[in-house]
């Protein structure tokens, strides 16, 4: 079996630790949603984990959560940064907003050196959702993602936010990002959706590359254009230049989107603990 790894997006989560929703507990003992991210991630076959954060947080990210991930897997870090750009670009004048999530994964490149997948810090997705993306990883079998149900995707809470895909013969043909989505929004709640659970091949670093000089190039709004990864995937399949196979899974997704949230996501997780598929995190 081939090595993977595991790439997290963590730099939204800010340099002020203490009273953001990615670090509210929602174990008995205080874990966080990455604890049992990285708990999944384990189990599946992951060897490593690389954590996506601001320069600036790197000594309380290490303090409060990478210190006790060691313990469990090799861990390594990578900086978004807003200079971390091709040579020839330039970064607009008072430009501060983040590039985006391409953009972050970019920024992994020199830790990243096997098939490895992406998550979001603040997600929880899953443990099956974990083991079939690894397991597809491991086989070195190209690029996919993980599919989940719309209906499993939602809050009570408020709307939200998904990537609404289009699927033909087992693989990803289009995906587009919905604003609002709750369950009167009108779309079938079986949809299949994108949670920016992606598996890719180290070759995706070169392509994404290309495509954010592209992007620097053409800017329509400086200060706050995105780079998005869901776009880059999306563009590859229309020039037929990747295949993305859909793993869909039946998992259902937790995260504190709204303070409301928090109270369903421990309930939960502690059931899930109760029924003993998270022991001695």
């Amino acid at each position: 079996m081939n090595e993977t790894t595991l790439v997290v997006m963590a730099a939204g989560m800010g340099s002020r630790f203490g009273n953001l929703k990615q670090l509210e507990p929602v174990g008995p003992n205080g874990e966080i949603i990455l604890d049992f991210s990285i708990y999944d991630a384990v189990k599946a076959g992951f060897s490593k984990v690389v954590f996506i954060i601001k320069k600036e947080m790197e000594k309380d990210f290490r303090h409060v959560i990478g210190k006790r991930i060691e313990k469990i897997i090799d861990v390594d870090y990578a900086f978004q940064t807003l200079d971390k750009i091709p040579q020839g670009c330039f970064i607009p004048n008072n430009r501060s907003k983040p590039w985006g999530t391409g953009h972050a994964v970019i920024c992994a490149k020199s830790a990243v050196s096997t098939p490895f997948m992406v998550i979001n810090a603040d997600d929880y997705y899953g443990s099956h959702s974990y083991k079939i993306v690894g397991d597809y990883l491991s086989q070195n079998k190209g690029m996919c993602m993980a599919g989940f149900r719309l209906k499993n995707t939602l809050t009570e809470n408020g709307t939200v936010s998904r990537g609404l895909c289009e699927i033909e013969k087992g693989y990803l043909k289009s995906v587009v990002e919905h604003t609002s989505i709750d369950k009167n929004s009108g779309i079938p709640l079986d949809s299949m959706v994108s949670m920016n659970m992606w598996g890719f091949d180290i070759d995706i670093f070169n392509v994404l590359e290309q495509e954010f000089t592209v992007f620097l190039k053409n800017l329509k709004n400086p200060l706050k254009d995105e780079f998005y990864l869901p776009s880059v995937v999306d563009n590859m399949i229309k020039t037929q230049s990747a295949k993305v196979k859909v793993l869909e899974t039946l998992d259902k997704w937790y995260g504190v989107t709204y303070k409301e949230d928090l109270p369903t996501v421990k309930n939960a997780i502690n059931q899930m603990i109760r029924e003993g598929l998270y022991h001695g995190i």
